[in-house]
């Protein structure tokens, strides 16, 4: 066991030498739904951000962040529109390969966007090829609990892994609304049901997304497969954040379950005004910026 220093805990660097460990691991190739599973087996909690970019990706790669999503939340964080409900095959191919080509360890798994799945198994097929054939993602992830099952076991069955989400759908906020989902017993015991049917449907792992902690801990404790929460409480096996909340990029209000974990609006912001001000000046460029 490696020796800490004394006065020094484990709490003081989350990090382990642990060969299989998925956070601070020392493996180099890429980490599997197996490695998921064993996590799992283990105790171990273990973080996933979003990236939409080859170089994003790699630094998040290279801090050691074990699973990257390539979610449809594109649409707000990178492509401007106001929901994902706009967000195409065509920009998930695209920015999913980019993720893979940024990253050398971290397992990716791409969003099947609104449209691309819905009309059922075959079409879910269809589209879930595409990503690991054109893109190289490790995974897919599809919205919905009963009614996506039998697209999560053609996707199984054709060797693709699958990531359930449950709880608030983005895709679904028309219908939804961005509110709490699985408050009262009925509606609980109903996202519980989903929860065990996508595991028997053959999910690798399941999102809860905007579910009371309690109920999103029990899921947690009765499923044998990695619970993934973002706003669901401390009780799950991992958190996943949107890169761009978590790093105080996203202008106006966040969401109350994200924490900022530095100022880059403000940091991106202070470069631009200086940039702007040495041009204007005539301080850039200077000498040791110029060929002769």
């Amino acid at each position: 066991m490696t020796q800490l220093p004394a006065g020094h805990s484990p709490a003081d660097n989350p990090r382990t030498d642990h060969p299989k460990a998925l956070y601070g691991g020392t493996g180099t190739r890429r980490i599997t739904v197996r490695d998921l599973a064993g996590a799992k087996e283990r105790g171990e909690k273990w973080p996933m951000l979003t990236a939409y970019d080859a170089m994003t990706a790699s630094v998040f790669d290279a801090a050691g962040i074990p699973v990257l999503l390539v979610g449809d939340s594109m649409g707000n964080a990178h492509l401007g529109y106001e929901s994902t409900v706009p967000v195409t095959m065509d920009h998930m191919t695209m920015l999913s390969a980019a993720v893979v080509r940024g990253t050398h360890r971290a397992l990716v798994v791409a969003d099947l966007t609104f449209g691309s799945y819905q009309e059922g198994p075959v079409q879910a097929l269809r589209s879930a090829t595409r990503l690991v054939k054109e893109a190289g993602v490790g995974a897919v992830k599809l919205e919905g609990g009963e009614r996506s099952l039998p697209q999560t076991e053609i996707l199984v069955e054709a060797g693709i892994p699958v990531m359930a989400h449950m709880g608030l759908t983005p895709q679904s906020f028309n219908t939804l609304g961005y509110r709490v989902q699985g408050r009262g017993d009925e509606a609980a015991d109903r996202l519980i049901r989903d929860a065990k049917a996508a595991q028997a449907a053959g999910a690798f792992a399941l999102v809860l997304e905007l579910v009371p902690a309690e109920v999103a801990a029990e899921i947690t404790r009765s499923l044998q497969i990695p619970v993934i929460g973002i706003g669901a409480g401390p009780g799950t096996d991992a958190q996943v954040l949107v890169w761009t909340d978590m790093v105080g990029l996203t202008e106006g209000r966040v969401p109350r379950f994200t924490k900022q974990y530095a100022d880059l609006r403000r940091t991106l912001g202070d470069a631009a005004r200086a940039f702007a001000g040495d041009v204007v000046g005539g301080t850039f460029p200077a000498e040791e910026h110029t060929f002769h």
